[in-house]
């Protein structure tokens, strides 16, 4: 079925492979988050270990809903590993320790990337692609990614 949102086609591909990026992102955080509450050491192991666990299931919920959008422009989304590998602007290379601080200091510096790519984005998908749904729908997840910062006690 053809999709009549009120977008046209040439500018829900646009947006639906911006979303692609921010979902391959997404899903290497979320992978990210899951390696360091499995493989967390240290003092704080119980309190940090819950935490992480917090942070991989609100990532998962990004996630879904990032791809649940993209199919709504009616594009599909990416769902391999190989295809997140070439989308994202992330590394998947942790380097540094297991301990709480080395991992909150990777997972952050992840989730500031994704706020910079999403703030980047956010006019060009309401102006130039006249999409203030998924404008709104980023805005939405900046706002979640910039209360991490808080949450890691790092403000």
């Amino acid at each position: 079925m053809k999709t009549s949102i009120g977008i046209s086609e040439e500018n829900r591909a646009v947006v639906a492979h911006e979303l692609a990026k921010i979902l391959a992102d997404e899903f290497l955080v979320y992978t990210k988050t899951l390696n360091a509450h499995w493989n967390l050491e240290g003092m704080d192991f119980h309190s940090v270990h819950l935490y992480f666990e917090e942070l991989y299931k609100d990532s998962a919920e990004i996630v879904d809903s990032l791809a649940e959008r993209i199919r709504q422009l009616g594009h599909y989304a990416p769902g391999t590993m190989k295809e997140f590998l070439q989308l994202t602007h992330l590394t998947e290379a942790d380097g540094g320790g297991n301990d709480s601080r080395s991992w909150i200091h990777k997972l952050l510096g992840d989730h500031e990337s994704i706020i910079e790519f999403l703030r980047g984005n956010v006019d060009d998908f309401a102006d130039a692609h006249k999409d203030a749904g998924t404008s709104d729908f980023i805005t939405g997840l900046m706002e979640k990614h910039e209360k991490l910062p808080g949450c890691f006690g790092l403000t």
